[in-house]
């Protein structure tokens, strides 16, 4: 198994420079070698707040790190309802997405965490416009989110 890893370095415009290692990857269009491990990172979605990756793109798969209802801009959690928290969820998985040049189409399983399991029509409601075709989808109810969230989301989507 090839273990390499490389890392991008945008240089604008779609340039880039392939380094050793392990790197960024913005949604530029620049790629690295099949296979490679690629991070994705957006300020269009809230910065980690721990020592994870936003999303890592390996083997044609992305994973997309669990995302709670955070403002991407000021780092606050948006909305009060489980409702409005999941429109904010599904805001900062599609700039995630894209920025790997994906979209919910390419979407194959969510893992959906709820504080609440009775809060899963207000979520099953807002979730369901984004999709056309239905992801495989795992729903459970958490004992607790980060910063109380009501909702957390986690995707994979694959690359055609």
């Amino acid at each position: 198994m090839n273990t390499t890893h490389h890392r991008i370095r945008h240089l604008g415009q779609g340039a880039c420079l392939i380094f050793g290692v392990l790197g960024v990857v913005g949604g530029t269009g620049c790629a690295a070698p099949q296979g490679a491990r690629q991070i994705i990172k957006t300020p269009d979605a809230p910065a980690a707040i721990g020592p994870y990756s936003q999303a890592v793109l390996s083997h044609g798969f992305l994973y997309v790190s669990g995302q709670i209802a955070l403002d991407p801009k000021t780092g606050q959690m948006v909305g009060k309802t489980t409702g409005e928290q999941t429109a904010q969820v599904m805001h900062n998985l599609r700039a995630i997405l894209a920025a790997a040049g994906l979209g919910f189409e390419e979407v194959v399983q969510t893992q959906v965490f709820l504080a609440d399991l009775g809060d899963f029509g207000a979520m099953n409601e807002i979730y369901a416009t984004h999709f056309t075709v239905p992801p495989a989808r795992i729903t459970i109810q958490a004992g607790r989110l980060p910063r109380d969230a009501k909702i957390e989301i986690a995707v994979i989507a694959a690359k055609r």
